[in-house]
């Protein structure tokens, strides 16, 4: 079982707030990506769950039970850190069963242990090898490893795959989902990056100063974003926001437009525009196109497109997909 719940929990460090009041509820077995630009307080709300940082106030339960005050050994959760924190000196089996050891684990149920994680990671090969002569993957399946023998009620993952590069990280994204789908247990994991979000997540915490902008699974902030800081954050490339004529147009303070929701045409549309920079990605390119109306504008359109810098195109948003944002900023 994994079931979290947060209620009114706060983080103050002195005369600074970083976790004004967050309620939150995740359920068993859900993948949860904490997600928001740098400082936002992912990563402490992720410390406040574990144990590694006390609340100021609130309290945090994990299947019914109130964990506030206890230590981070007793909650029965598993934490795997940007840093690998491998032990050089031991083996790839010997790093997997530490915890074991250290909980005072009979060796025969260590192996057993050892042996499943490494089939389920794909490290059976590599148990005799130290960390130094594995990849960075590789070592960051250890980690993974060392925290699914604990049997935990739930893994929570600290931007795990920021030392990565970008090959690697699309790999052990779909591993960790992949993970996921194997294991049923709780999973709660704090990046910045919205595209991991995206293509991971069940439910997302959009957070922003602390604060909780919105929940919900990655296609209900996509298509319905509470207000323009999770409108302007998750997608990629983010939305367009347009104020002026364009938005009290539409009865609107700022109206919103996804790159993919616009049409581009050399010969006729609502928008004149000239092309800056063009983005060739092969299956997609992504315009920059200079209007007077509304900006720099950033357009999805088909690979193929036969635009060049300067050419003068028309845009024309998607009637059906506009989105409408009051003086607030809040979602009309």
């Amino acid at each position: 079982m994994g079931k979290i719940q947060l209620r009114d929990v706060n983080k103050s460090f002195g005369a600074t707030n970083v976790i004004p009041k967050v309620n939150l509820d995740i359920e068993n077995g859900e993948f949860v990506v904490f997600v928001g630009p740098s400082g936002c307080g992912k990563s402490t709300l992720l410390r406040l769950i574990a144990g590694l940082e006390d609340t100021t106030s609130g309290t945090i339960s994990i299947d019914g039970r109130d964990v506030t005050g206890e230590a981070p050994a007793k909650r029965k959760l598993a934490m795997v850190f940007q840093s690998y924190a491998l032990y050089p000196h031991m083996t790839v089996a010997k790093n997997i069963a530490f915890p074991l050891k250290m909980a005072g684990e009979d060796q025969a149920a260590i192996d057993k242990k050892v042996s499943e994680a490494a089939r389920v990671l794909n490290l059976t090969n590599y148990l005799e090898r130290r960390p130094g002569q594995l990849s960075g993957g590789q070592r960051q399946r250890v980690a993974i490893g060392r925290a699914i023998v604990r049997q935990p009620s739930a893994f929570l993952f600290d931007e795990p795959l920021s030392n990565l590069d970008a090959a690697l990280r699309g790999t052990m994204r779909l591993e960790i989902s992949e993970l996921h789908h194997q294991l049923g247990t709780t999973m709660i994991y704090v990046t910045h990056d919205q595209v991991e979000a995206m293509t991971m997540a069940d439910k997302i915490v959009v957070l922003n100063a602390g604060n909780i902008e919105q929940v919900g699974s990655p296609m209900e902030l996509y298509r319905s974003p509470r207000n323009i800081f999770v409108a302007g954050f998750i997608g990629s490339p983010k939305m367009n926001l347009v104020e002026g004529p364009p938005a009290e147009k539409h009865g609107a303070k700022t109206v919103g437009f996804r790159p993919e929701h616009i049409a581009i045409s050399t010969t006729e549309g609502e928008y004149q525009g000239k092309v800056g920079v063009a983005e060739h990605l092969g299956s997609d390119t992504f315009v920059h196109v200079h209007t007077d109306a509304l900006g720099t504008m950033n357009v999805r359109a088909d690979g193929e497109i036969p635009v060049h810098h300067g050419d003068t195109v028309w845009l024309t948003p998607d009637p059906a997909k506009i989105h409408r944002f009051g003086k607030d900023g809040l979602a009309l």
